[in-house]
């Protein structure tokens, strides 16, 4: 495992790594926690990863330079990224738990190579309400980044629209996540399943490239 950094979320002091669902019932509550996260990742040179739709960027970045972020600087040092659904999760317009996993793994690597002691990521997972081909394998997907946090000074959070997921959707992302954030608060999620649990139990496991 690597070194434990410090991160505040919710005004809680955490250590990564850690990965976090957080249920959110507007886009004004989900700034209200991500903002804060970001902007204290920066200030404290963690390497920041933001992906969602990209029709939202423009959203996205106005909402953090309103928050005293210089954006052009930070992008242009590399030290934000700010993702397109689009050409991550599903990108060529399909979802591959393994890809996106394998993609996931080479930026945290790259961002230590480049000096950065830990890593801060956030994902909108509203590109799964597409139905498109592989959305069957997101379950897959965040019990696997299980495996994958320990080796790194990370913390993850997968953002979802409570109002836009089903209440079955929700409750199995729960099996995934040792942390969740609900109602602006953080707390350990007691639902938590270990992921070599969980995995064992995907029909098509044996054939995926994602094996640990």
């Amino acid at each position: 495992m690597n070194t434990q950094t410090s991160f505040n979320v919710c005004g809680e002091s955490l250590l990564t790594p850690m990965h976090i669902c957080g249920f959110f019932d507007s886009k004004e509550q989900q700034y209200e926690v991500i903002v804060p996260y970001i902007l204290e990742g920066l200030q404290a040179n963690d390497k920041v990863i933001n992906i969602l739709e990209g029709n939202r960027h423009g959203e996205h970045c106005r909402c953090l330079a309103e928050n005293g972020i210089s954006i052009a600087e930070k992008l242009a040092t590399g030290q934000l990224e700010v993702l397109a659904s689009e050409n991550t999760y599903i990108k060529d317009g399909k979802f591959a738990a393994a890809r996106m996993y394998q993609m996931l793994e080479q930026n945290l690597l790259a961002a230590s190579r480049a000096g950065y002691e830990s890593v801060r990521a956030c994902g909108d997972m509203v590109w799964a309400l597409k139905n498109l081909p592989g959305t069957d394998e997101l379950l897959e997907y965040e019990a696997s980044l299980n495996l994958l946090t320990p080796k790194h000074a990370v913390s993850l959070i997968c953002m979802y629209d409570i109002n836009s997921f089903s209440s079955n959707t929700l409750s199995d992302i729960l099996l995934t996540h040792p942390y969740v954030i609900k109602d602006g608060k953080i707390s350990k999620n007691t639902k938590y399943v270990e992921p070599s649990s969980l995995i064992s139990n995907f029909s098509d496991f044996s054939s995926s490239p994602l094996k640990f």
